[in-house]
């Protein structure tokens, strides 16, 4: 194995085991390292700051996305952080280089009018219970499409109103669900086909937790039902989730226990999608919106 490959591999095992990262997150990483190995054409240890700066530089001119330059940047960094843990290097060849700035995009959100159509959805059979106890985990309690997937039956306490996740990184929060999401979660048990608790939750036909593709397509046909909109997707609910306790209460720290972001920056996206509520607000209702300017 060369001497990429070498470092490269002991990385992503640091990853895998001290830092919990996904699979998609260590292919990513593996990736972006390996691309600027090649790029470097000797040892990754002996990289240094004009090398990172120049390998930026290259990406500039391959006209790649600010975001993706960003993404190979950041896998770089970490990668020479652990390098440096390890005593294999002495500097990060990384932290001067200038990350370019990434235009944020502010996530797409229900209105309260569409997330009340959405959720007056009535279920007809045990299939369809299923899907509403879904939705309600998905914008009445703001989880993750995977926290969904992975939760259990002993996850829930619909006694004391909540229910425990595992989150990203293998961190675990305790999250209260609603009156409305306690009923579709209490009707979904009744129609359950395991008494186990240990059971998943969401099962699908083979017992197996039920697979994310299968909720994506469920939640575009019923949202082409109530809303006669089929770009649904799951974490659009989380986001108005978010949003929509924002508005309500204002407590940004406490949405952020609730979400399980690490980090409130994550969060502070929710704001702006606040204020563009008010300014659109404004625009619609204030006389001096609606004001023409003046002739000359």
């Amino acid at each position: 194995m060369s001497d990429p490959q070498i470092l490269v591999e002991q990385y992503l095992r640091y990853l895998t085991v001290v830092r919990s990262c996904s699979g998609h997150t260590l292919s990513a990483y593996k990736r972006e390292i390996l691309r600027f190995a090649d790029f470097l054409q000797k040892p990754l240890a002996q990289a240094t700051p004009q090398d990172v700066t120049a390998f930026i530089s290259k990406l500039r001119h391959k006209d790649l996305s600010s975001k993706s330059i960003q993404r190979n940047l950041s896998a770089i960094r970490s990668f020479y952080s652990y390098l440096l843990d390890q005593e294999i290097i002495t500097t990060n060849p990384a932290t001067i280089a200038r990350s370019p700035k990434v235009k944020r995009r502010l996530p797409k959100v229900l209105d309260t009018d569409q997330a009340a159509r959405l959720l007056d959805f009535q279920p007809q059979n045990a299939k369809e219970k299923r899907d509403k106890a879904i939705i309600e985990l998905l914008y009445g309690s703001g989880l993750r499409l995977m926290e969904v997937v992975g939760l259990s039956i002993k996850d829930l306490d619909l006694a004391a109103g909540f229910v425990t996740v595992l989150g990203k990184g293998n961190k675990v929060r305790q999250v209260p669900l609603g009156r409305l999401c306690i009923k579709a979660l209490d009707e979904w048990l009744a129609e359950h086909p395991s008494i186990a608790t240990d059971a998943p939750l969401f099962p699908s036909k083979n017992g197996q937790p039920i697979s994310p593709r299968t909720i994506q397509k469920r939640l575009k046909d019923i949202a082409v039902i109530q809303l006669g909109d089929n770009s649904l997707h799951p974490h659009m609910l989380r986001h108005s989730y978010a949003t929509h306790m924002l508005e309500s209460s204002g407590d940004l720290r406490g949405i952020q226990e609730l979400l399980g972001h690490n980090d409130i920056s994550t969060t502070q996206i929710y704001t702006h999608l606040d204020f563009q509520h008010l300014a659109n607000v404004y625009d619609k209702a204030h006389p001096r919106a609606k004001s023409r300017p003046d002739k000359d």
